[in-house]
Order: C-alpha cells, then structure tokens, then sequence
C-alpha cells in the first residue's frame, strides 16, 4: 500500500527531531517545565480575588490580567492586586492589551487613535508596577475586520512609534499579536508582526504575542510559526482548536510543545497563558460576561492537567 505524508506531518517530524536534537545538544535546559499562565479577562465580570483562588488551586503560578484601564478611573488599582495576587502565590506574567474600536492604533478618526495613545500610557506603567514582563498590543482593533483604507498600517505603526518610549522607560515588552483575519484588519500572521515591529522601529517593540487560535486559521502550521517568531515570542495563548478547553478538540498539543522546547521557551521570561474564549466573530463581549464559577473551575483544571501530562509525554520521548 503507498504511504503518503500529508504536509503537516512531514513539518510535525521536522519539529519533533530538532526537539530531539535540542535536548541531545543541552540535556540540561529541559529540566524546567513551561511556565503556564492564565488571561482572566475571559472570566467576565468575576471578582480577581475568586479568579486567583481559582488559579492557585489549579496551580497555576502566573496570571495575565484583563487591560482594564479604559479612563483614569477605571481598571485594577495596583496595591490591591498585588496583594490579592500575593495572598494566592500568583505573579503576573503581563497584561492582556484591549484594543477597540473607541482605542484603535489604526483608526481614521484621531480622537479614536488619541484614546489609544492615553490608554497605553496607563495601561504600560500599571504592567511594570505590578510585576509583568509585557503588554500584549494589537495593531488594529479587534471585533473590526473590514480595513478602515489603504493606510490603517501606516497609522498603526506611528501611533505606537509614538509612544514606543514608554515601553523602554517601564522595562515593558511591547507584544504586538497577530490575530486571524475574522477578528481584525491588520497583521495576520508571525510574518506580517515582524514586518509591523520593523516598521515601529523601536527597541521598546520587539516582541510578538502567540495565539495557536489565531495560527491555526492563518499560518500554515503552528509549530513552524512558533519556530519562525524565534526569541521574539514572548508569550504564547493557548486553547484548544475550537478555542475551549484543552483536551476536548483537536489542537496537536505535543507539536506545539516540542516546538517551545526546540527555542529554548522554557525560561524566565516567557509563557503559555491560556485564553479559551469560545468561537465567535468578536470575542471580546466575553469580558463583560456572568461568570459560571463551576464552569470555568472545570475549564482551568481540564486544560492545565491536561498540558502538563501531555509536556510529561513529550518529555518522555
């Protein structure tokens, strides 16, 4: 019978001997597992503390909190979360940016593009007080796929060229993520970030946020993207392929592990933060969700017990 390897498994075996070739070169960089992290905007409108109580039963050791500092009144205030955060062994790996329409780097309309520059301004300073390594940021707002005109890249890249400082002065790492085209009108893919941070052109934005969600419908393959993002991946979202719990769809989990080993991804610096927001077209309504308590205990525990027995195998091999 004729045996033909479908494309993405001929990339799963590249990925799998440069893991393999990887831990035979230094056997002693795969002694620290994955530092998994969780973005809690996704559990709507629940208090952070129940959110960490949560997180710290699941043992998890990292949280990315919700951006939530829409004006100068709103949003976390800093000595209270971290001394939640404190009371739960949590630190934070970095915050999720929130970019809409009304905050929009690429926007045509300046007092939409001015929103964003003063929502960085609070939102950089907030990360690097309360302990994390980056703000997630998005070139174009999300929930807006049709494109604006033919300059929304220009715009967004100035804009945040702008304000690049920011980032250096905090010690924040800018992570522009790419994120699937249903969703957004500018930069797709691990290609097309780098193609963004180059036009910034700023040492303060070097970084790229992952979503294997968003890979799986842009990039040809997820670990070859992960490959390709290198040093500049930073951070990682995870779910599973129908963006819920890990486990329970069909996300090639191991691929992706081998892959984060093969860089060298299992060190200070840089996470996995899982991010299971549901399908949809928009998924930021999520933030202002009811949160089932029950609901999402199931969904942390399934996913991170899950991860870390598949990590367990691939570290077996």
């Amino acid at each position: 019978m004729l045996q033909v390897k479908q494309s993405f498994e001929e990339k799963n075996a590249v990925i799998r001997e440069e893991f393999l070739a990887q831990r035979r070169k230094h056997p002693e960089g795969f002694g620290k597992r994955l530092n998994l992290s969780w973005s809690n905007w996704g559990f709507g409108m629940e208090p952070l503390a129940a959110s960490a109580r949560r997180l710290e039963k699941a043992g998890v050791e990292f949280i990315e909190l919700h951006g939530n500092h829409y004006g100068p009144d709103l949003g976390y205030k800093t000595s209270e979360t971290r001394a939640i955060l404190a009371d739960h062994g949590l630190r934070v790996s970095g915050v999720c940016g929130m970019f809409s329409r009304e905050n929009d780097l690429s926007s045509n309309n300046p007092v939409h593009r001015q929103s964003a520059i003063d929502y960085l301004k609070r939102e950089v300073p907030f990360t690097a007080e309360v302990g994390g390594s980056y703000l997630l940021v998005v070139p174009a707002a999300v929930g807006r796929p049709a494109a604006y005109d033919k300059m929304e890249f220009e715009r967004s890249a100035d804009t945040l060229a702008s304000q690049a400082e920011v980032f250096t002065q905090s010690g924040v790492k800018a992570a522009i993520e790419p994120i699937r085209s249903a969703e957004t009108s500018l930069v797709h893919t691990v290609s097309e970030a780098m193609r963004y941070i180059q036009a910034v052109g700023h040492p303060g934005v070097q970084h790229i946020n992952g979503d294997v969600y968003h890979m799986q419908a842009e990039e040809r393959h997820i670990g070859m993207a992960i490959l390709e993002a290198g040093d500049t991946l930073t951070n990682l979202h995870f779910a599973d392929s129908h963006r819920g719990a890990l486990g329970e769809g069909s996300l090639d989990v191991k691929t992706v592990i081998r892959a984060l080993y093969a860089l060298g991804y299992n060190r200070d610096g840089c996470y996995v933060t899982f991010e299971p927001l549901g399908a949809g077209g928009d998924p930021y309504p999520a933030m202002y969700g009811k949160p089932d308590s029950k609901e999402l205990d199931h969904l942390v525990a399934t996913s991170i017990n899950y991860f870390r027995a598949c990590e367990e195998a691939v570290l077996a091999e």
